[in-house]
């Protein structure tokens, strides 16, 4: 069998630290504009839909909206209804930062695509989606403390 998951492993590595370098002018560090994108993207998301939406665990999610928090880019909001949630906005200083990080992964998936046709790109999209939805159900399985059978 190829080893799929070794090629997609490599190809998020070299995107995350390409973009870890080239965001380091705005003071993200590590991996934290994947949660400042999902976030502008999603004004008002939980901290539990977003580790989720992230695929990291809560306490991941927590110390890198705290650091996001500290620095000035997202703020928590009260939930009108119930105190008990924390909903996460982006600042004016997140929202300036946004355009730059989008434009860098348009340009990173203009890259990676380079020399596939349009329909070629549609499949590895469909094929890649198909394979996530496969490891999600592992993934859900494994996180409420179940364990897979090798």
């Amino acid at each position: 069998m190829k080893e799929i998951l070794r090629e997609v492993g490599m190809i998020a590595r070299a995107l995350d630290s390409i973009s870890n370098i080239e965001f380091k002018q705005y003071d993200l560090t590590k991996g934290q504009y994947l949660y400042l994108v999902r976030i502008c993207e999603n004004p008002g998301i939980i901290q539990e839909k977003l580790a989720e939406m992230i695929k990291v665990d809560r306490t991941t999610a927590a110390r890198a909206i705290q650091k996001l928090e500290i620095n000035g880019f997202i703020e928590k909001h009260d939930d009108p209804y119930n105190q008990k949630i924390k909903k996460l906005f982006p600042t004016e200083k997140g929202k300036t930062v946004y355009p730059f990080i989008k434009k860098e992964n348009d340009y990173s998936n203009l890259v990676a695509l380079s020399g596939f046709s349009e329909s070629e790109a549609e499949t590895i999209f469909d094929l890649l989606q198909r394979v996530r939805k496969n490891v999600e159900k592992d993934w859900e399985f494994v996180k409420k403390g179940s364990k897979r059978n090798y």
